[in-house]
């Protein structure tokens, strides 16, 4: 045998035994995607139907709305003026109130204004200064009044006299004299026209 018949018998045998085992194995792969080398893609088949997704209809929220309710302001109420009533009282009865009479009119006769002072000169509580009658004597019935004053220096400070006396001529008496003249016997006793003189009602 030449050398040459040996090789060809070599090289179908090592096709032969290529063609035996199938193609050699891939190296794995190092980065994503990671496939089988041994997995074949699945061929797609046009005449399957695949299903669709169906769509869902979710119902819509039924009922009112509620609005949270804002607080009413409060109202300014203002109060109503009430008339006042007018209400008429009717005063008590009074018993009206007595006139305050007229005072004595001048004497006409006695007693007279010497007699008066005579009359009372030199009794107690009268000034032993010169006097004069200031006004009077005033008369009715048989009582009489009269107003005397100091004379002189002193005159500006001393008060009026007054004096009271009863009766005429020889039956004059002295009632009172002095600054207060309005005592018991004058109040109950004089006529109305003295007493208002004397005490001033």
């Amino acid at each position: 045998m030449s050398p040459r018949t040996t090789v060809v018998p070599l090289a179908i045998a090592a096709a032969a035994l290529l063609s035996a085992c199938g193609e050699p194995p891939r190296p794995l792969p190092t980065s994503p995607p990671y496939e089988s080398p041994s997995a074949a893609p699945i061929p797609l088949n046009p005449s399957i139907a695949l299903p669709l997704p169906t769509a869902t209809t979710q119902p819509l929220p039924t009922g009112t709305l509620t609005y949270p309710t804002v607080p009413a302001y409060p109202t300014q109420v203002y109060p109503t003026p009430t008339p006042t009533p007018t209400v008429t009282t009717t005063a008590p009865e009074t018993t009206p109130a007595t006139p305050t009479p007229s005072h004595a009119a001048r004497c006409t006769a006695q007693p007279t204004r010497p007699q008066i002072l005579a009359l009372i000169t030199g009794k107690r509580g009268i000034p032993d200064k010169p006097l004069r009658v200031y006004e009077g004597p005033f008369c009715s019935g048989a009582w009489s009044f009269t107003t005397v004053e100091v004379t002189g220096a002193d005159a500006d400070d001393l008060e009026p006299l007054m004096v009271v006396a009863t009766g005429a001529g020889t039956t004059l008496a002295l009632v009172a004299a002095g600054s207060d003249v309005c005592i018991e016997r004058v109040q109950t006793a004089a006529p109305p026209g003295i007493r208002v003189l004397a005490c001033g009602f």
